[in-house]
């Protein structure tokens, strides 16, 4: 589907000049994200400036009955930000400002176009700490990551975007422009619309202007690396260490993934004992007492038998080396095409949910590597199944949406999600009912009408109307 021309010259008097682009090279490269599984077809890429054009392209959606799609980074993996339907992408690289600071309340006012790293840049140049943070903070943008509530890393610690956003302003489906919560900490005066937009991907409206809280700077961050002689054992080390100290990240990777890792990027290994599993620990070393009672939980746990062999970083380069092993592994993985599940149970179900999940793939699909890391201190599992290179990748990714469905009923069973922090776009939307209800569905769908009544705003996505 295109738009007629009276169609893109009134989406072009909007924006001006060259902000309206409909070449080749474009449509591809802002019509996707980093999902590969649907060819991106829009219509036209428009940027607006301001939240005012933004609320014109919305009503000329309405008046014409075209969809729009919002863009930030495009680092999402659920086909979230594809226009794969005619669509006209609406991207925020020209709201891209740090509006205004406000140190008495530690807050700050952006654009939805601000890149995650800059705004921990700029936190940082505070002698603060915006503690949100994932291996693309380079590209994502703060749009995107409220619109799917990106966690990452330290949600252990510190919780996932939602519990930093204390203000939105946007604009709805039906192109008004609405001021939620205005940065207030507290605020019982009824329903909070804000939290509404965030995690909706872009379904109710266009987020225009976010204000969020920081955090005081983490003093001496240290990490360690453990190796583990079983999954069971990882969750022993978590008990261990998160009832004595407060870990601000606790992440598990496999040695399938730390030999890929050393291999593609050089890195060297934590340290020579080879294990079936690592746990990456990182806290705040504030002091000489408080090392001496990591050394004793570390030992406790070697008694125990739940560590095999560790390290713990002695500078700001070897914290960076260890946590190169776990932020590496997207990027070793590329090469391999993998197929990549986003999940998450309560903590104490992982280790009897992760077992049921390696006994069906390895049943159905024993010729399958499988590469497993992710987020475990708050129960959020990355499952990729790299592509055996004799095998088509059309091939591949059929006999993996079997697995996916087998995998989705495992997650049903233990009450969990689908997608823990990527979002449901279009390449999870038909698996919504195992992890929501008919009913919650239904709620969902009569939600998007009151602030999207034409659906115009990421049609498609998350679910159907």
């Amino acid at each position: 589907m295109s738009l007629p021309d009276k169609v893109l010259n009134a989406l072009a008097e909007v924006v001006g000049s060259g902000k309206l682009l409909t070449d080749e090279e474009s449509l591809v490269h802002y019509g996707r994200d980093w999902s590969r599984l649907y060819e991106p077809a829009p219509s036209a890429i428009i940027f607006p400036k301001s939240a005012e054009e933004v609320q014109s392209i919305v009503k000329l959606a309405n008046e014409y009955k075209f969809g729009l799609v919002p863009s930030g980074g495009r680092t999402g993996l659920s086909a979230g930000a594809v226009a794969a339907h005619g669509e006209v992408v609406v991207a925020f690289d020209y709201m891209n400002e740090i509006l205004d600071f406000n140190a008495s309340e530690r807050s700050v006012r952006c654009q939805p176009g601000v890149v995650t790293e800059q705004l921990q840049n700029f936190a940082q140049e505070q002698n603060l700490f915006y503690p949100v943070d994932f291996a693309s903070s380079g590209s994502s943008q703060l749009g995107g990551n409220i619109s799917t509530n990106a966690g990452g890393i330290k949600v252990i610690r510190y919780g996932l975007t939602r519990d930093w956003v204390s203000g939105l302003k946007v604009v709805t489906g039906s192109g008004a422009l609405l001021d939620l919560n205005k940065g207030l900490i507290k605020n019982a005066t009824g329903l909070d619309l804000r939290h509404l937009f965030i995690g909706a991907e872009g379904s109710l409206g266009f987020i225009v202007e976010a204000t969020m809280q920081l955090a005081r700077q983490p003093k001496n961050l240290t990490a360690m690396v453990l190796g583990v002689p079983e999954f069971e054992a990882l969750m022993q080390v978590l008990h261990t260490f998160q009832e004595a100290i407060d870990l601000t990240a606790f992440e598990f990777f496999s040695e399938k993934a730390v030999q890929l890792v050393t291999e593609h990027t050089g890195v060297a290994r934590a340290f020579g004992t080879a294990a079936p599993y690592y746990a990456l620990l990182e806290f705040e070393l504030l002091n000489s007492d408080m090392e001496d009672q990591i050394m004793g939980l570390f030992e406790t746990c070697v008694e125990a038998g739940y560590v095999l062999d560790g390290v713990m970083s002695q500078s700001i380069q070897q914290l960076h080396n260890l946590w190169r092993l776990r932020e590496g592994i997207s990027e070793t993985l590329a090469p391999f095409t993998p197929y990549k599940n986003d999940i998450s149970v309560t903590v104490s179900k992982v280790p009897a949910f992760l077992a049921e999940v390696d006994a069906v793939v390895a049943q159905h699909y024993p010729d399958f590597e499988i590469v497993w890391f992710g987020h475990i201190g708050d129960g959020n599992l990355h499952l990729n199944i790299l592509k055996p290179a004799e095998m088509a990748a059309p091939q591949f990714f059929e006999h993996c949406k079997q697995v996916s469905d087998w995998i989705f009923k495992l997650v049903q069973k233990y009450e969990g999600s689908i997608s823990a922090e990527h979002g449901v776009g279009l390449i999870k939307k038909h698996a919504l009912g195992y992890s929501r209800s008919d009913m919650e569905i239904e709620c969902m769908r009569q939600i998007k009408k009151v602030f999207d009544p034409n659906n115009v705003v990421n049609p498609g996505k998350l679910f159907d109307v």
